[in-house]
């Protein structure tokens, strides 16, 4: 199989690399791109990417809109996505510790997975209240300015995180931690007692509280996370959630083990 790699055309490589980076680009975006704006963003001809369009069309990779002119995920994209989901056994087991906590706390609840710099959204369930934190399933945020970020990276000691991280940490907020002493003595902290805070770090007046399952796929791991509006989490209420997340998290963990994935 190594040879048959090496014997691949420098061509066929090249080809391979612009299709997954228009599907990058598209997911990233989440929005229409033209080909101009496209092709822009990846330094590559016109030309060339209007071919590779054309064929991620016609096998519904991606889409066009109305004027013919804009681009954006396709149905195949989605379905390729719910497969990923539903074959991670984190992803599916979790759904019923997340119905549970959701319950318990009234709050709006996540799975995230650290790919990177960044956590990615596996799962969510929803807040009872109509104030609430935007999130959506395969967003993407900086660990760093992340309550999951934040407790995944506290499995890791202050070198490794120098070097996972991305220097200069970007802001997203007044409030996010971009000190890289700081950011560190926050995460021997979030070892030390077992949960992570983001204090509005991601969004301005939402705090969130967030335990690790404990490093996994490649060294990224996994975290359960529950998030509030600050009128709703003073600290005193961040300690009972943190109870609450660290009993749902041990409850995965326990059935992660069933199956031996931990």
């Amino acid at each position: 199989m190594a040879a048959a790699a090496r014997g691949r055309k420098p061509e066929e490589v090249k080809s391979a690399a612009r299709v997954l980076e228009v599907l990058e680009l598209l997911g990233t975006e989440g929005a229409r791109l033209s080909l101009a704006e496209m092709a822009s963003a990846m330094a590559v001809p016109k030309s060339s990417l209007h071919a590779i369009l054309r064929t991620m069309e016609a096998r519904r990779w991606v889409d066009l809109d109305a004027s013919g002119t804009r681009y954006s995920l396709g149905l195949k994209a989605l379905l390729t996505g719910t497969a990923y989901l539903e074959g991670d056994d984190v992803a599916s087991l979790a759904g019923p510790v997340l119905d549970a906590l959701a319950e318990e706390t009234g709050e709006s609840v996540h799975l995230g997975r650290l790919d990177g710099t960044d956590v990615v959204y596996l799962a969510k369930r929803e807040s009872r209240h109509a104030l609430r934190m935007y999130s959506a399933v395969g967003r993407r945020l900086p660990a760093h300015a992340t309550a999951l970020g934040k407790a995944m990276l506290s499995q890791y000691d202050a070198a490794e995180v120098q070097r996972r991280l991305d220097w200069p940490l970007a802001r997203l907020t007044p409030d996010t931690v971009t000190d890289p002493d700081e950011l560190i003595r926050q995460l021997a902290e979030a070892r030390l007692q077992g949960w992570a805070m983001d204090d509005g770090e991601n969004s301005v007046d939402i705090r969130c509280v967030a335990v690790a399952l404990g490093t996994g796929h490649g060294g990224g791991g996994d975290a359960i996370s529950c998030s509030a509006p600050k009128s709703r989490m003073d600290d005193a209420r961040a300690q009972e959630i943190a109870g609450a997340v660290t009993e749902a998290a041990h409850s995965l963990r326990t059935l992660l083990k069933r199956l031996g994935q931990h």
